[in-house]
This record gives structure tokens, C-alpha cells and sequence, in this order.
């Protein structure tokens, strides 16, 4: 018998204890991998989809509600704001652009935001077909849209009213996608843009058909007054760096809105998730740790049961040092396979959580690699060598008279 037949027979000499260890190894591996991409991704949206957006203004409520529904579209707004108060604040020397929001609207859970070409601007939109909306109930929507939707140009839909049930239909007025834009890989691919005008007719109880198509014969002769008409949020960019200190405090303090920063309410959520990331992290390397002390019981066992089999190896040839890196592997393909079953199981547990998800908006995938999870693999085979290095130094030091004369 070979010294390597009998090397590769005594690593599953154990076959239960060695799949367990593996299990354990997977399980922690896959914790990490799923917090490491999960939170990788949470950080890169919250970046991308406000890294030009220095405030947000909205009605009185929570901060952090506001910036979630008028930047990242996953919650509902703290109200509407007057739309003669927001065009005055639009006109403060402090504000480089104002950009208008009114929500309230979706096509089976996408978004239907109302705004004007300040919003082309802020996002740097590009068109992929077709064109930008210039007229009411025209609609161009994002790349996540057409896609998932079935969309495109000159295409009909009907809004329903709210941010996500499709029970309340529109159907007086249908939608005419009249461009598709290009990937952006932020928020505006799952949403669905239209002009403000479009949102208030859509919603206005009192205007029946006929006033309806009169508005619609005169609209360029006819410009209706401000009064009682409102906005759901406006996105602010300052002019200077000396509005930061000046502006969110004049809008707290000498009107009914409220200014919220993204960079400061983004901070804080993430702070909050960070508390639970940190937790499960924790407790994914303790069962890391676990499956090593694992390992190394399950190295050390089966060790004493094999010293034979090394004697026999020693005697046809093999040295001290083959001896030690073959335990040395065997610590090392345990661990090793187990981090790879891991991340499989983490990017595969992502991609199925992912798909369910309600929120375009937060989703999430696995299907996706880091750079982190490089150090998972560096991980496993640190465990590996460090499980099997006490039973490795033993099968060096082993006296291989002793065992064969007991034998």
C-alpha cells in the first residue's frame, strides 16, 4: 500500500465528524458573505442616489421618512408642502437647483413621480430610445422599467393611486411612454417620470372630462394659479458651501416644511443597520471558531487512530515533513471546502432573497463578486492551518518504534 492511498483513506476516516466541521465552516462563511454583500450594496445605493443632493424639503414629520421617499422611493412621504412656498424657496440666491416631486401614484409597485427637466439635469439622464415627456400623461421611464414591465415606446399604461397598490386604477387617463432611459444603476431605473401637471389632473376630484379637454385646448394660453396646488418634496442643491450652515436652519425655523440632509439621515440608518451587522458578524466568526476548535479535535482523534498507518508511511519512505504537511492539507481541505460551500450558499441565499424582495429600490443580488470575500478564502485556510498544526507537529515528532512495537 502507497503512502498516498493511505494518507487519502485516513481523511475521511471520520466522514461524519469531517462533513459536520464542513457544515459549520459553510454556515459562518455564509453569514459573512451575505452581510459583506448585502451591506456593500446598501452603502453603494444610498451613495448613488444621493451623492448630488444636498437637502431634501418636505412636509413636517420624520427626516429620515422624507429622504426615504423622495430619494430612494421605499417609503411613504411625510405629506405635501404648498407649491407657492416652494417656488420661493426655488428662487433663494442659496439654492443652485430646486427640484420638484409629486408622488402618489405607481404602475404595479413602480413609481409614478411627477417633476420637471431639473430632475434630468440633477441625474444626468440619457435616452436610450425615444424621448424625454413634453406633454401631459407622457412618460419616460426608467431601464428597470421597461424591462421588467414589458415597456416600450408609444406604449399605454394606467396608473393606480398610492405608492404600491393596484387596486384603485386611473383608467381616464392612460400614460404614453414616449422615451426609455438608459441604465443608470441608481433609483431612476426603476421609476417612472412624467410632468407635475400630470399628477395634479390625475387627482383632481372636481375637474370632469369637459373642463378636462378645455384645459387641454388652452394649456398654452392659459396658466393656472398656484393656489391649492402642492408638491410632495423639492431636492435641493446649494450654490455655496455657505448655504449649508444657513438654508436647512431658515426652512426649520420660518416655515411649516422641514429640511433633511441625506448625508447626515444616511449616516444614521446606516448606523442603525451597522448595530445588527456587527452582532450576526460577531456571532458568524464565533461559529467560525467553533468549527476550527472542530477540526482540530477531529485532526487530533483520528491522529491517534492512524499512527500506525504513519508508521507504515515512515518505514517505506516517507519523511517527518511529508507526515506534517499531510495533516497539515488535510486541516487545510476541510476548511477550505467549507468556505467555498459557504459563499456559494451566501450568494445563492442573496439572489433568492433578492428576487422576493418588494422594493425595486433595495433589492438586492447575489450575483455579484467583491474583493472582500477574498479575505473569507484567506480565513479558511488560516483556520485550516491553525486546526491542524498541534496534530501536525505530533505526526513529525511521532517515534516510530514505539508504535510498531505495540502493534
Amino acid at each position: 500500500m502507497s503512502p498516498i492511498k493511505i494518507s487519502w483513506k485516513s481523511l475521511w476516516s471520520k466522514p461524519l465528524s469531517s462533513a459536520l466541521n464542513m457544515m459549520l465552516i459553510a454556515f459562518g462563511t455564509g453569514i459573512l458573505t451575505i452581510l459583506i454583500l448585502a451591506s456593500n450594496q446598501i452603502s453603494q445605493k444610498l451613495d448613488n442616489n444621493s451623492k448630488d443632493i444636498d437637502l431634501v424639503v418636505g412636509a413636517k414629520g420624520s427626516p429620515l421618512q422624507l429622504i426615504l421617499s423622495s430619494i430612494y422611493y421605499i417609503d411613504f412621504p411625510t405629506g405635501n408642502i404648498p407649491l407657492k412656498a416652494a417656488k420661493e424657496l426655488s428662487r433663494s440666491p442659496l439654492v443652485k437647483r430646486a427640484v420638484p416631486l409629486a408622488l402618489g401614484d405607481n404602475y404595479n409597485g413602480t413609481r409614478i413621480v411627477g417633476t420637471d427637466s431639473n430632475f434630468v439635469a440633477l441625474y444626468q439622464l440619457k435616452l436610450e430610445n425615444g424621448k424625454f415627456w413634453s406633454k401631459d400623461f407622457e412618460a419616460t421611464i426608467g431601464a428597470g422599467v421597461a424591462q421588467s414591465q414589458k415597456l416600450k415606446v408609444g406604449d399605454t399604461f394606467y396608473g393606480a393611486h398610492g405608492l404600491s397598490s393596484s387596486s384603485d386604477v386611473h383608467k381616464s387617463h392612460p400614460y404614453t411612454v414616449s422615451g426609455i432611459l438608459e441604465s443608470q444603476g441608481n433609483v431612476t431605473d426603476n421609476l417612472i417620470l412624467t410632468n407635475i401637471a400630470s399628477v395634479w389632473k390625475m387627482h383632481d376630484d372636481h375637474e370632469d372630462d369637459h373642463q378636462h379637454d378645455k384645459n387641454e385646448k388652452h394649456n398654452d394660453h392659459h396658466q393656472e394659479s398656484d393656489e391649492g396646488k402642492e408638491l410632495t418634496s423639492l431636492l435641493i442643491q446649494y450654490r455655496s458651501p455657505m448655504s449649508v450652515a444657513i438654508f436647512p436652519r431658515m426652512v426649520n425655523e420660518t416655515t411649516n416644511m422641514q429640511a433633511a440632509s441625506p448625508a447626515q439621515e444616511s449616516t444614521r440608518l446606516f448606523s442603525l443597520i451597522g448595530v445588527g451587522v456587527e452582532t450576526l458578524q460577531w456571532f458568524a466568526v464565533l461559529i467560525m471558531l467553533i468549527a476550527a476548535i472542530s477540526v482540530f479535535v477531529n485532526l487530533y482523534n483520528s491522529l491517534k487512530e492512524r499512527k500506525y498507518d504513519l508508521a507504515i508511511m515512515r518505514t517505506l519512505g516517507a519523511s517527518r515533513t511529508k507526515l506534517f504537511g499531510i495533516v497539515i492539507i488535510e486541516g487545510i481541505i476541510l476548511t477550505f471546502a467549507g468556505t467555498i460551500i459557504g459563499v456559494a450558499l451566501g450568494h445563492f441565499a442573496l439572489q433568492f432573497i433578492g428576487h422576493y424582495q418588494e422594493s425595486n429600490q433595495a433589492r438586492l443580488t447575489g450575483m455579484i463578486f467583491l474583493q472582500e470575500e477574498i479575505y473569507l478564502f484567506v480565513a479558511g485556510l488560516a483556520i485550516g492551518i491553525f486546526a491542524a498544526i498541534i496534530p501536525a507537529i505530533q505526526a513529525y515528532r511521532s517515534n516510530i518504534s514505539k508504535i510498531l512495537s505495540k502493534n
